[in-house]
């Protein structure tokens, strides 16, 4: 059963997705910062239960698995901080985005690989503990790479604060990840148990953090979808494109090519989410109505992700 749902994740995110554009309540307190625990906002303490779920999958042989592999991580993750970011930025400008959306979309391109690249790598035949180390190396250097990336390319349109971005990423990637791994190594018994319904948690929490954008921002999304869609679908097109090719440049095989290609066209889109709907990140914004728009193109973009991550997945393994 676990396994199904974890397999039909975009069907989920789209059905979450569509549920949210028509009933917007049934998602949005997840977002809307009325629920808070220890003065901290229902989001944030959701994005880091996402992350603190994968840092229980992990042990610290993971981390220094790390080394076995070192040409394909090391091209993989590099290309991951290279071609989403740059992808992200030349389809801001070509299209003429306005700054919230433009900014929203470097953040989301900025930001790691996601979870569902490991599955999504799965039902590809793709090589899986190649995608697992490239997500947790992704989302280990994404906590200095996307504050810097971000900065550098969205400060074309509005000016960032790289050191609070930083600290939000210690706060919600950092902390909960090296958290789980601890807490794997000191109850490992306690750890597997609660790791076997840890996608499925990982999951829900996504979708609500999803479908809490969207919902919370219907107007906005319907005043720009046309350019939103494409914008998004363009970003994680020339993703899943551009990591692949590149990779099979770099003289890597068929297998490693296309895991790289999904980890490298799927972002953690909730965590862009979660990052731009932050009071501290709106602030940056003199214009409210752009700052509200920042949030949007992380949502849309883990619907397109999954769904392109899904197809071509699908194409790979009938093909394999």
């Amino acid at each position: 059963m676990l396994q199904r749902i974890t397999n039909n994740f975009a069907a989920l995110t789209v059905g979450g997705v569509a549920l949210a554009w028509f009933y917007p309540p049934a998602f949005t307190w997840m977002t809307d910062g009325s629920i808070r625990f220890a003065g901290q906002p229902l989001l944030s303490l959701a994005l880091g239960v996402v992350m603190l779920a994968m840092g229980l999958t992990l042990t610290f042989e993971d981390y220094r698995g790390l080394a076995r592999m070192p040409r394909a991580l090391f091209a993989g993750v590099g290309l991951q901080f290279a071609v989403m970011p740059l992808s992200g930025f030349a389809v801001a400008k070509v299209l003429g985005l306005e700054p919230g959306l433009a900014v929203g979309l470097i953040l989301v391109a900025c930001c790691p690989g996601g979870t569902a690249s490991n599955i999504v790598t799965y039902i590809a035949r793709g090589h899986v503990a190649l995608s697992v180390a490239m997500t947790m190396a992704s989302t280990l250097a994404a906590v200095v790479m996307t504050p810097l990336l971000t900065g550098w390319l969205a400060g074309a349109y509005v000016e960032i604060d790289r050191l609070n971005l930083l600290v939000q990423m210690v706060g919600v990637v950092l902390v909960p990840v090296v958290l789980g791994t601890v807490l794997n190594r000191l109850f490992p018994r306690a750890a597997e148990r609660v790791s076997a319904v840890l996608p499925l948690v990982a999951i829900v929490l996504v979708i609500l953090i999803v479908g809490g954008i969207v919902g919370g921002a219907k107007a906005q999304i319907a005043e720009h979808a046309g350019v939103l869609l494409l914008a998004t679908f363009l970003l994680h097109a020339l993703g899943f494109a551009l990591g692949y090719a590149l990779a099979r440049l770099l003289g890597l095989g068929e297998i490693e090519a296309r895991t790289i290609s999904i980890e490298v066209g799927m972002q953690n889109s909730g965590l862009g989410s979660g990052l731009a709907k932050t009071p501290a990140f709106a602030a940056q914004f003199a214009d409210v109505a752009q700052a509200a728009l920042a949030p949007v193109p992380a949502a849309i973009s883990a619907v397109w992700h999954v769904v392109i991550g899904s197809v071509l997945a699908g194409w790979w393994r009938r093909g394999s």
